[in-house]
């Protein structure tokens, strides 16, 4: 069986120095002449040697290691989030584990209680749906902790959320000004706080303008939510004639619907917004007025904090943009 690894010690015999020169060749900042740095790299290139930084971080009590922890990984906007936050913890030296939340059964436990023995630093939880629990559960280990789009309670972690309430205000507005009247708010069965802060925000905003909104709910976050959501509403005797759906998944399938089924034209007899500004948005078939989440900002943000050490629990509130397309009139 061939030698997997190769040791500190063996790169100093081969280059002819100190364990400990080769120690300082690959610590930053540490000093070392440049001819020692030379026969170090050349012996350790030639052995294959690579530092262990698993086992530095560990005699420093830190692994390196930040797990995510996620639910409905395969939607647009979520995937999107994990690309930005892992390449913002690759660039910060640190090394992300994923852990799926989607099943209901223990494996979800029983992950993380794993990767609490690998002795993650820290666990960033990326939505409003894995239990309250597993926050407390992090907490618990010691782990600092970034919740994002949620509304914990815990003292110590940093907490990221959207202003979804002003959001949902500006999205009334602008269906307003195109002569909307008959408002609905389409959203899933999920209640998070960020679906729930839409939800709110907008019926909050109609009733300051004196106005009604017909709210409907169905199934998971997703595409067929917002068909099914479309046949509800559509077939009501005042039909809406503006729709603001929870996410841009919800809109496409609403949107289908409504030109499918009921050979709605959008938005000549029928508005949409939707929320999140995934790529599907901006494909012609949907061209979807939405709000775009600062996925890259929220990724910084989380691994600054992270990164700086801070103790001090924070909340941070980022701003979603409005993405102006053809599905409200008048954009």
């Amino acid at each position: 069986m061939s030698k997997v690894f190769v040791s500190a010690q063996e790169v100093a015999e081969r280059a002819g120095v100190s364990r400990s020169a080769v120690s300082r060749t690959f610590t930053q900042g540490a000093s070392v002449s440049a001819e020692t740095r030379r026969k170090v790299l050349e012996a350790a290139e030639s052995l294959g040697y690579h530092v262990n930084h698993l086992a530095r971080g560990l005699m420093r009590n830190e692994s390196g290691i930040v797990c995510l922890i996620v639910s409905e990984i395969g939607t647009p906007y979520r995937s999107a989030l994990i690309r930005a936050i892992t390449q913002q913890l690759q660039l910060s030296g640190k090394i992300a584990m994923l852990i799926n939340t989607d099943r209901s059964d223990g494996s979800v436990d029983l992950a993380l209680r794993q990767a609490i023995r690998y002795r993650a630093d820290a666990s960033i939880i990326l939505s409003g749906l894995p239990d309250k629990r597993i926050a407390q559960l992090c907490l618990k280990s010691g782990q600092r902790l970034v919740l994002i789009n949620r509304d914990d309670d815990q003292e110590g972690p940093l907490r990221i959320n959207l202003d979804d309430a002003e959001a949902a205000r500006r999205v009334l507005t602008a269906f307003v000004r195109a002569g909307c009247r008959n408002l609905a708010f389409a959203n899933s069965e999920a209640g998070t706080p960020s679906l729930m802060a839409r939800e709110s925000g907008f019926i909050a905003a109609a009733m300051e303008m004196q106005l009604e909104v017909t709210v409907a709910r169905y199934g998971h976050t997703g595409y067929e939510a917002g068909r099914v959501l479309a046949q509800r509403l559509l077939t009501l005797p005042h039909r809406p004639d503006a729709v603001f759906c929870a996410t841009d998944l919800i809109a496409c399938g609403f949107m289908d619907a409504a030109r499918q089924q009921f050979s709605i034209s959008i938005p000549d007899q029928l508005c949409v917004a939707g929320f999140d500004d995934i790529e599907q948005a901006s494909w012609a078939s949907y061209d979807l007025t939405t709000f775009a989440q600062p996925v890259d900002e929220i990724a910084r943000t989380a691994v600054m904090w992270l990164s700086q050490g801070q103790d001090l629990n924070e909340r941070v509130k980022l701003h979603a943009e409005l993405v102006w397309r053809s599905s409200i009139r008048g954009g």
